[in-house]
């Protein structure tokens, strides 16, 4: 996806996560079935093979051991959560990373916190 794409998502007040590589990981969303949701299995971001998401075990964006990962407990650039067009934090691991972080293992339950169901 391309910067101006991302900008314009930014802009219309979305919600997505964004690599630290400028990489879009995905609509923050519960949605099964939207096509750029997490939530979607069979979709590019929710998939648990795809390249580009966050559930892919083997992935940059998913590894343990990836500085892109969320899951990786030590790293300093995990993904960027963007709330309703607003940078809010980071969903990691690493609980020393600073503040309004998300643990990727809480991901859902923070989304629905959030009402983030379309």
């Amino acid at each position: 996806m391309e910067f101006q794409q991302i900008l314009a998502k930014a802009q219309n007040h979305e919600s997505f996560l964004l690599a630290n590589d400028g990489q879009y990981l995905g609509k923050l969303s519960l949605n099964n079935f939207d096509a750029e949701s997490i939530s979607n299995p069979y979709g590019y971001y929710g998939n648990q093979y795809s390249a580009t998401s966050i559930f892919n075990k083997y992935g940059t964006y998913g590894s343990q051991y990836s500085s892109l990962s969320p899951f990786n407990p030590y790293t300093s650039t995990p993904p960027a959560i963007y709330l309703n067009g607003q940078h809010i934090g980071y969903l990691t691991k690493n609980r020393y990373l600073g503040f309004n972080n998300v643990d990727p293992d809480q991901l859902h339950d923070w989304l629905r916190a959030n009402n983030l169901n379309y």
